[in-house]
């Protein structure tokens, strides 16, 4: 595939990551003396023409590689057989003829980009959620026509809640076609305004994008979306911010403040998180052992958050965690992950 297009996917770089050193030999990762695909379900990418369409472009310190070679490299020398794309959402603010040409864009270069490696890339569809409806119908355009996995979404949509009931015809959709939901926070805006995350730390990343992702958790959880749609599929960025380590707090509300909490759970909120997927960016191998413990292991996919360097090996991360077992470490390195993303093991 050539870049050289408008239309087509920028994979996107970053040179403390080392994409674009010299071929490097394929990482080959063993559990237990047996070979293991590994995916990665967390991999940034953009479109340029589509991000034309409102007037952006990519951030300036990012490196725009002029064809996947650097990408793929960069990913044999991490050890990643296949990375899911997706790109964050900067498109909730348009009007829908915009958005349903943008939407189109991104979708046909993404489908475009995988189908030039279908060995090595998959990748989630960008939709409108702005617009519920036409966002339903880009899910399902994009997963039945151009055989992309199911999609990637922000935290909340411009203010408005995921839970909110305008988002449920996109949410019937995705569980009826039983496509995976990614979820990847869009930082507070509703903080940014005031003075609480200024100063140094970057703390609209740093604390703001975990902290959407556990506000966007809670919601979907006790404003009953999780219920009204049981059979969604959802994996939360950055091992689902902060609500698997305090999620015991979620339950306790039920008991604590049973008035604040109108209308019956099916489950206590700690049994939802059980049923959600989380990527692994939780930086310590004590961190991840504890999400193993109250999520599941088999609820654990590896993420690399690439370009962006926040783990140094996501692979080596996961094989050094205390306390997995052989099994547990082959699902969370790719195994889930591919059943989710419809990839051959």
């Amino acid at each position: 595939m050539s870049n050289s297009g408008p239309g087509r996917v920028a994979f996107v770089g970053c040179s403390t990551v080392g994409a674009l050193q010299a071929q490097a030999v394929r990482r080959a990762v063993s559990v237990g003396g047996r070979r293991v695909k590994t995916v990665d379900v967390h991999a940034h990418a953009g479109v340029p023409a589509a991000m034309a369409l409102m007037n952006l472009k990519l951030p300036t310190e990012a490196l725009l590689m002029s064809s996947p070679a650097a990408r793929l490299r960069a990913m044999d020398e991490q050890g990643i057989d296949v990375e899911a794309l997706s790109i964050n959402p900067y498109w909730y603010k348009a009007e829908r003829e915009v958005a349903r040409e943008l939407i189109r864009l991104q979708n046909e270069a993404l489908a475009e980009a995988c189908a030039a490696n279908p060995e090595r890339f998959v990748a989630f569809a960008s939709v409108a959620l702005q617009h519920p409806d036409l966002a339903a119908e880009q899910l399902e355009d994009g997963v039945k026509r151009l055989g992309l996995r199911g999609a990637a979404i922000g935290g909340s949509v411009e203010g408005a809640e995921l839970s909110d009931p305008r988002f449920h015809p996109f949410w019937a959709k995705a569980e009826s076609l039983g496509a995976l939901v990614f979820i990847h926070p869009q930082g507070t805006a509703e903080l940014e305004g005031t003075s609480r995350l200024k100063g140094n730390g970057l703390l609209t990343n740093t604390i703001g994008n975990p902290l959407e992702t556990t506000i966007a958790l809670s919601h979907l959880i006790f404003d009953g979306t999780l219920d009204r749609f049981p059979g969604l599929t959802i994996c939360a960025a950055h091992g689902g911010g902060y609500l698997p380590s305090y999620g015991a707090r979620s339950d306790a509300i039920l008991t604590t403040f049973p008035d604040r909490c109108p209308g019956a759970l099916q489950k206590r909120p700690t049994q939802y998180l059980r049923q959600l997927y989380y990527d692994s960016i939780v930086f310590t191998g004590e961190a991840l052992r504890h999400l193993a413990a109250e999520v599941g292991p088999d609820r654990i996919v590896m993420g690399t958050d690439y370009p962006y360097p926040w783990t140094s090996t996501s692979v080596d991360h996961i094989l050094a965690t205390p306390g997995l077992s052989d099994a547990d470490r082959v699902a969370i390195l790719g195994g889930t992950a591919a059943t989710l993303l419809g990839i051959k093991t």
